[in-house]
């Protein structure tokens, strides 16, 4: 049976298959049923700079209604920080007791205010490593692109500079110019990119006239971008490289692995499927491994990778209009 072992920001994992961020990773039980079905490792669910935020303030309006003065914020302050902190750092030292995979809780944030300390807090509390999931939205125009990129070294710096413990960076792929900035995160001293992040996604309802969530989850066709861009910065980084989004079964396992990923980030398919679904991507990947002759991953990993494919012009067509010039 060919090996399935791998490593992962410097990490040693039995095998490329590693539990998301998600509402799965939230829970000792979840988290044990995951492992127990074979995840190599979890990333805990993110904890939010809003949730911190959001209820901090909620509390400052009541204690300011109550009647406290500028002089007890700060214990409300700690109080909120506190609360919040000490029930993650509580989930990862809990995790780390009941399974003997490695964790790797996650920060979501979008400054650099608070972050740093909670990374401190989180490699004290037994992590792993820590993925910092980092999204600044393009979407208001009087920023510009440079200013928003800034902010994102900013943050890594930060972090950088107070743990010890591996980062990973978890992305969107909205930049200017993405080759160029994922140069620049691996330059940075990140030791891993997690691509892509998955955004909430707004729709319209158009009997009730209202706005409303909708695709919560991913489809088998979503593996493509990640795909695109694995396979396009396989090998020319030194950082290693996760793929997510998209990733629903076996084959899609093994084509991540062929375009250069060192891992697999799974999410939707095992909310779909339950932790049960991770034992048959597992077998699929041996017997394919075992079908192609290949002993373990390295024999393969990036074979189809930009760098090493014989056909790497495939990955920087974008236009695709003379496929439809004929039948199919």
């Amino acid at each position: 049976m060919a090996k399935l072992d791998t490593t992962y920001l410097g990490l040693q994992l039995k095998n490329p298959i590693v539990a998301a961020s998600s509402g799965l990773t939230d829970n000792i039980k979840s988290i044990k049923e995951l492992a127990a079905n074979g995840a190599a490792a979890v990333v805990l669910k993110s904890i939010f700079e809003e949730e911190i935020t959001l209820e901090y303030e909620s509390l400052l309006n009541e204690a300011e209604q109550l009647g406290y003065h500028d002089e007890n914020m700060d214990y409300f302050d700690y109080q909120i920080r506190d609360k919040n902190l000490n029930r993650y750092l509580d989930l990862i030292k809990d995790a780390k007791e009941a399974v003997d995979i490695p964790i790797i809780p996650s920060i979501n944030c979008h400054t650099s205010h608070e972050w740093t300390y909670f990374a401190k807090k989180f490699e004290e509390a037994g992590a792993d490593a820590i993925e910092l999931n980092l999204f600044l939205s393009p979407s208001k125009s009087a920023i510009e692109a440079a200013d928003i990129e800034e902010r994102y070294f900013t943050i890594i710096k930060n972090i950088l500079h107070e743990c010890s413990i591996p980062i990973s960076l978890k992305i969107s792929p909205y930049f200017t110019n993405l080759g160029h900035i994922i140069r620049k995160f691996d330059e940075s001293g990140v030791s891993g990119i997690v691509m892509f992040n998955r955004f909430f996604s707004p729709d319209i309802d158009i009997e009730k006239l209202e706005i409303s969530s909708s695709f919560t989850f991913s489809t088998p066709t979503e593996i493509a971008l990640s795909m695109r861009w694995i396979a396009t910065m396989a090998r020319r980084v030194n950082c290693d490289l996760a793929a997510t989004t998209g990733i629903h079964d076996g084959e899609a396992v093994v084509k991540q692995l062929l375009a250069g990923a060192n891992v697999v980030q799974l999410a939707s398919c095992l909310y779909q499927n339950g932790s049960e679904h991770i034992p048959t991507l597992i077998d699929f990947l041996n017997n394919w491994m075992d079908q192609k002759g290949f002993n373990n991953l390295n024999h393969f990993r990036g074979l189809l990778s930009q760098v090493a494919s014989s056909n790497s012009a495939m990955y920087d067509r974008v236009q695709f209009m003379k496929y439809f010039s004929g039948k199919f």
